[in-house]
C-alpha cells in the first residue's frame, strides 16, 4: 500500500511539473512565440501519454479513453521536428502546409471510439504504428542535428540534442515494455518525472528562451567560432584578465567587433557570460599561484589581486564556486600531496 502511494506521488510530480511548463510556454510572450508553442505541444503530448499510463494503472479506462492517451504520442513527433526546424532555420521557412504532419494525430483522436484497444493483433498493431510514427520523427530530428551541427550556435544545438535524447529515452522505455523487455509499465511515468525535473534544471541552467536573445544578430556560427578563438588567444597570450577593470568594450576593441558581439560569442560558445568567462581564467591563474613555491608565503589577498580580482571577497566566492574549496583549503590540500 505504501509502495503504491509512493509510486503514485512520484508519477504525479512529473505530470504536475509538465503541466506547469506547458502553461508557462503557452503564455510566454518573449522570444520566438511559435517555437515556444511547439515546445509546449511536445511536452503536452508526452503529458497526455504519461497521464494515460498513470490512470490506466489506477482506474478502469474505456478503450476510447486509452486511445486518447495514446494519441499524445502522435503529437510529440511532429512538434519535436517542427521545433528543431525553427531553431535551426529562419522562422519564415516554416509554412502552414507543414501542419499536414498532424493528420495522423487528428484522425486518431476523431476515430478513437472505433480504434481497437485491448488484447489481440489489431490493438498491438495500432500500438506499433503509433510508436513507429514517433521513431520516424526522431530520425528526422536526429537528421536535423547532424546537418546543422557545424552551422548552428552551440547552445541551440546542445539544447535540442538534449530534448531529442529525452524523448528518445521515453520511446525506448515504452517500446521495451511493448516487447516485454521492461515489464514495469508504471515505471514509464516515474522515469518521466525524473526526466521532467532534469529538463527543468536545464531550463534554469541555460534557459531555452535565452537562446533567442541573439536571434536577430547577423553573425553566423562559423564567425562566432572564429571570434571565440581570437578571444581565447587574446586572453592566453596577453592575459587581459589580470586587469581588475577589464570590460567587454576593451576586448571588443582588441579584436575589432562590437561589444555586444563579444557577449554573444562567449555565450554561444562557452555557455557563460563575460564575467564568468573572465573569472575562469583568473581562477586558473590563482590555482597556479597557490601551488607556486615562490607564493607559498604570500597572503590570499596578494594572490587575489595578482590574478585580477578587485577584492578578496569576490575571489573567495568565485574560487569556491569553481572548486568547492576556499583558496586556503586548496593550498593546504595541494601542499599535502
Amino acid at each position: 500500500m505504501i509502495q503504491d502511494a509512493i509510486i503514485l506521488v512520484l508519477s504525479c510530480l512529473g505530470l504536475a511539473q509538465a503541466i506547469f511548463l506547458c502553461i508557462y510556454l503557452f503564455t510566454l510572450k518573449k522570444g520566438n512565440r511559435k517555437a515556444n508553442l511547439f515546445l509546449a505541444f511536445v511536452l503536452l503530448g508526452l503529458t497526455i501519454r504519461i497521464g494515460k499510463s498513470i490512470l490506466n494503472v489506477y482506474l478502469d479506462l474505456e478503450p476510447w479513453q486509452r486511445n486518447l492517451g495514446l494519441s499524445g504520442v502522435l503529437m510529440v513527433g511532429p512538434f519535436l521536428w517542427f521545433y528543431g526546424r525553427l531553431l535551426f532555420r529562419k522562422p519564415k521557412v516554416f509554412s502552414y502546409h507543414n501542419y499536414w504532419h498532424l493528420l495522423p494525430f487528428i484522425l486518431f483522436v476523431c476515430f478513437c471510439k472505433f480504434i481497437p484497444n485491448g488484447s489481440g493483433a489489431f490493438p498491438t498493431l495500432g500500438y506499433w504504428a503509433v510508436f513507429l510514427h514517433l521513431m520516424a520523427y526522431l530520425v528526422l530530428s536526429i537528421t536535423l542535428l547532424v546537418h546543422h551541427k557545424s552551422n548552428t550556435k552551440k547552445s541551440v544545438w546542445t539544447w535540442y540534442r538534449n530534448l531529442v535524447i529525452g524523448v528518445g529515452l521515453i520511446w525506448i522505455f515504452y517500446v521495451g515494455n511493448l516487447i516485454g523487455l521492461i515489464p514495469y509499465y508504471i515505471g514509464g511515468a516515474i522515469f518521466f518525472s525524473f526526466l521532467l525535473y532534469a529538463f527543468s534544471f536545464l531550463l534554469l541552467k541555460q534557459p531555452v528562451f535565452a537562446l533567442e536573445k541573439y536571434r536577430n544578430s547577423s553573425m553566423d556560427a562559423s564567425s562566432s567560432k572564429k571570434h571565440m578563438q581570437e578571444i581565447r588567444t587574446l586572453f592566453e597570450n596577453e592575459e587581459l584578465y589580470l586587469d581588475s577593470e577589464l570590460n567587454m568594450t576593451q576586448v571588443a576593441e582588441k579584436i575589432g567587433i562590437p561589444s555586444r558581439d563579444v557577449s554573444q560569442v562567449i555565450n554561444e560558445n562557452e555557455n557563460q557570460n563575460f564575467s564568468e568567462f573572465v573569472n575562469h581564467y583568473r581562477i586558473q591563474k590563482a590555482k597556479n599561484l597557490l601551488i607556486d613555491p615562490s607564493y607559498a608565503q604570500e597572503k590570499i589577498a596578494t594572490v587575489a589581486y595578482d590574478c585580477g580580482f578587485g577584492n578578496v571577497t569576490s575571489f573567495n566566492l568565485a574560487f569556491k564556486a569553481a572548486t568547492q574549496l576556499t583558496p586556503s583549503q586548496y593550498r593546504k590540500q595541494k601542499a599535502s600531496l
